[in-house]
């Protein structure tokens, strides 16, 4: 006897559950049956298969559902991307908003869904600070090992001496997980609200529909203006604190990790340098991989999926 209780509190797999208990029922019925008139034995008997046919084909759908959504909770389709200027000035936020438009060409690619949801420009256009959401299959299994910090080395346009700058911009990929474990104290949390602003329209900043949710016992604080309402930022600036704050978790258990291990795959911080782009060299360089591509305008349009591919032998 096969226990599908579980099956039926998951409302994925609840209506098919009780398609088994029917087939289920049906097959008792035929044992009585077959029991008030043996002569019926050899049809109940053939009918008996198709049933048992049936009832393995429904367990083996709602497996196979249970087993989807543990994959998605492992790899889930849906992310964060925070790009954020690191050193070298404007010439560093100039850099955060090349990643970004990179990571933006390279979701397009593959028919991801990308937006954003919030931004700080500098006074040059780009990207003191900026996230995205990013939706789409194998999202994360994809883009996981992208947190770090990459490091660019260029002439600057407005550099008269012809003198090679180096500049940093951090990346981090946050998992959105419909499941959490993580609890946060309401008395925890300090909530600002502001004006968004944005595209023309009479109803553009003159209601404060953008959040900001600080966490005070960590300092992580996020932001969210992509909504038009102010309850949707706030529950979308509240996904995202639960997303940053597991990763803040992660990173610490990452770095009690012995030192071999960390070697391996790193400890998905911000801190850890993992790319070197130089446009004199045309060439990028993944520093955990030890591995060099050339072709760094293909790369900026997002032309990504050899780096890639092989930044995901870093969990294998």
């Amino acid at each position: 006897m096969i226990d599908i209780s579980e099956y039926k509190k998951n409302h994925k797999t609840a209506f098919l559950a009780n398609e088994y208990e029917r087939l289920e029922e049906k097959e008792r019925e035929l044992f009585r049956m077959a029991e008030h008139d043996p002569s019926m034995r050899a049809l109940v008997e053939e009918e008996q298969k198709a049933i048992s046919g049936e009832k393995e084909a429904v367990l083996a759908q709602m497996r196979r559902i249970v087993e989807g959504e543990k994959e998605e909770e492992q790899f889930p389709n849906e992310i964060i991307l925070e790009v954020r200027a690191g050193a070298g000035g404007e010439e560093a936020a100039l850099f955060a908003e090349e990643l970004a438009l990179m990571y933006e060409r390279y979701a397009e690619k593959r028919g991801w869904s990308f937006r954003k949801i919030h931004e700080s420009a500098s006074s040059l256009g780009g990207y003191k600070e900026a996230s995205f959401e990013i939706k789409g299959k194998d999202v994360y299994r994809v883009l996981a090992n992208e947190t770090g910090v990459h490091r660019i080395q260029r002439i600057p346009a407005t550099e008269k001496s012809g003198r090679v700058h180096t500049s940093t911009a951090s990346v981090a990929i946050l998992p959105m997980r419909k499941k959490t474990t993580m609890e946060i104290n309401p008395s925890d949390l300090e909530v600002e609200f502001s004006r968004s602003g944005g595209a023309g329209g009479q109803n553009v900043n003159k209601v404060e529909t953008a959040v900001r949710i600080i966490h005070t016992p960590t300092g992580v604080d996020v932001r969210c203006t992509s909504e038009r309402s102010q309850q949707k930022n706030r529950e979308k600036a509240m996904q995202i604190l639960i997303a940053k704050l597991e990763a803040l978790k992660k990173e610490k258990e990452a770095a009690t990790l012995s030192s071999e291990r960390k070697g391996q795959i790193g400890t998905a911080d911000r801190s850890e340098k993992i790319r070197t782009y130089n446009v004199l060299q045309d060439r990028v360089t993944d520093h955990r991989l030890k591995k060099s591509w050339h072709n760094l305008e293909g790369i900026f349009r997002g032309d990504i999926d050899d780096i890639l591919h092989n930044s995901t032998s870093l969990e294998e």
